[in-house]
Formats: C-alpha cells, structure tokens, sequence
C-alpha cells in the first residue's frame, strides 16, 4: 500500500512539474517573441524581398510598389555574372579589403605598442587623442579627406608637394654655392610634378580610398589591441628576459600570440566594412576614373538609382551578401574565435 501511494504522489508531482515548466516555456516564448518579430521584420525581411526582386524584371520603384515586376529566374544573375564590370567591382573591391586592412593592422598595432609601453609619457591623453576620428560623422570625415586630396595647383597636399620641391632646391642651391667650381642642379628624381591629380588616375584614386579607410578605422582598431595588450601577462614577457630574449622576439613569440584572437576579432569586423564601403567612393569621384574604381556597394547603386535597374542591382546586393558571409564565417571558422562560446 505504501508503495503504491508514494507512486501515485510521485506521478502527481511529476505531472505538476511538467505543467508548471510548459507554463514557464510560454511566458518566455511571449516574451521574447515580440524581439524576435522585429528581428524577422527589419533583418530577414529586407534580405528575403531582396532575393525576390534579383529574380524578377523590376526596373524602378514603380514597378516594385505597382507590383508590375514579372519573374524571370536566374537571368540577372547569368548577366551579372558575364558582366566584366561586376568582375572588376569585385577585384578593386577585395583589393582594398586587403590592402587597407594589411595598413590598418600596421598602423594601429604600432600605435598600441607605443600607447602601452611603460616608458611613453602622458599615454592617457594620447590615446584621448587617437580617437578623435570616431567623433566625426563619417559623412564629414571623407568630405574633408575629399578635400586634401584636391588636384587643384594649391591643394592642401599639392602645397605640401610644393614646400618639398622648394626644400629640395634650397638644398641644392646651398651644395652649388659651396661647389663654386661646378654647377649643381636639383635631380629630376628628386622632384614631383605637381598639381598633382590625386583622383585622376586609377592607382592614385585607390591610394587616396585605402589612406581614407585607414584614417577612418585605425581607432577601433588600437582600442582592441591596446585592450589587448593590457592583458598580456607581464610573467611572460619576464620569463623571456630571463631567457635573454630581446624586445623583437618577445614581441613576435609572446605578445603576438597572446593578441591573436582579438586581433583577428577587429580584423574580421573592418575588413566586413571596408568590403561595404560606399561614401569613400562616391564621395571621391563616384568610383572613377571611369568606373575603373567603381567599388562592388557603389556598382549596385549605381545600377539601381541611376540606370532603374532595380532587379540586377538587387542580384548585385545578394552576391555581395553571400560573399560577405561565406568570409565572415571562413574566418570566424579558420580563426576559431567561436571556441568555447555556446
């Protein structure tokens, strides 16, 4: 009888507790469901009605809100991908994801080192100073890079140009006047050419992007590693001292190792904005000279605003998407930064 008693109070509880964690699995699902439907509204939405326009034959925003577009399958996306335009979008692209990362990792770990390092003075205010740039709008921030790199004769850098050419001769002068024997003049090749049109060639189009992109991200980029570094332990770099190692190699086999993960954490992040920068160039010269630096974000503007070609600019945005992503997740993967995380 006791058995089958304390059986039966056994199943009751067992009951209850199943009810009980049912009515606990609801109230959570109520309450995160209204996050979760704004996330599907403003995230997956947009997304999904953009796969929907890449393979219809939707030409501007009227055809889009008229309902007017027809399907048409994969035809935008066998055109864009026979387009050389796209392939060239794409190449200057990751050109510039990786050289302005391989800049900004250079510059901003240098930046670190010195903001860290024991011996630096007044290292508060310096790294006050470092993230002025985060201040500005970005919208500012490039109009006034934009300006810098003016072809006009008296350009802010075309006057730096000038004061070098005029610091050359000077020099120049000083070594002819001490040879009076000899007449010196100043080397071609030591002299620029100037104005100089920044932004009417190819290559100097693209260092004028990657020195703005730089300009722009480095200051993300040494929060990290400064933060980083202050927790690099000191017994390390102490053992290695005692090894006889110098700076340079505690550098590169104890400080380096120790900042990897985040390192690569800051890499992965800029190097997913630079692939979607859009003002650098548009602001620039609207990725010119002709369409030579037309980046991939611009290409699809373009293709959309100006020529109504709604439906292969959205091809254009879902590739970009897909290669965004299929990096991203290479990287997180081949990085292992997603180790230990639930």
């Amino acid at each position: 009888m006791s058995t089958s008693f304390l059986d039966r109070v056994t199943d009751l509880g067992h009951r209850r507790l199943r009810a009980d964690r049912t009515s606990r699995d609801l109230f959570g699902y109520l309450l995160v469901g209204p996050g979760i439907a704004l996330f599907l509204s403003f995230m997956l939405f947009p997304i999904a009605f953009l796969i929907y326009l890449s393979v219809t034959d939707a030409t501007h925003a009227g055809t889009v809100i008229g309902g007017e577009a027809s399907l048409i399958g994969v035809d935008n996306y066998v055109a864009l991908f026979t387009d050389t335009q796209f392939w060239n979008s794409l190449g200057i692209t990751w050109l510039l994801v990786a050289v302005s990362l391989l800049a900004k990792l250079v510059v901003a770990v240098t930046i670190a080192v010195v903001l860290t390092h024991s011996r630096v003075r007044g290292k508060r205010y310096m790294r006050a100073i470092v993230i002025v740039p985060m201040g500005f709008p970005e919208i500012f921030r490039v109009t006034i890079w934009r300006g810098l790199f003016s072809s006009a004769r008296f350009g802010p850098l075309n006057e730096i140009l000038a004061m070098y050419n005029g610091a050359v001769e000077r020099v120049v002068g000083v070594v002819d006047a001490v040879a009076f024997f000899v007449t010196i003049e100043a080397p071609g090749l030591l002299l620029v050419d100037i104005p100089v049109a920044w932004l009417g060639g190819r290559w100097s189009t693209f260092l004028a992007y990657v020195t703005t992109e730089v300009w722009m991200a480095y200051p993300f980029m040494v929060i990290i590693i400064v933060s980083a570094l202050q927790d690099v332990p000191m017994e390390l770099h102490d053992a290695a001292k005692v090894d006889g190692a110098g700076y340079l190699y505690r550098f590169y086999h104890v400080t380096l190792p120790a900042i990897k993960r985040p390192v690569m954490f800051a890499s992965i992040l800029t190097a997913a904005a630079s692939f979607q920068q859009f003002l650098v160039p548009w602001v620039f010269n609207r990725g010119g000279p002709g369409r030579q630096n037309e980046l991939l974000l611009v290409y699809g503007f373009r293709e959309a605003i100006e020529l109504n070609e709604y439906a292969f600019a959205s091809a254009i945005m879902v590739t970009a998407i897909a290669f965004i992503g299929m990096f991203m997740w290479l990287a997180v993967k081949k990085g292992r930064l997603a180790e230990g995380v639930n």
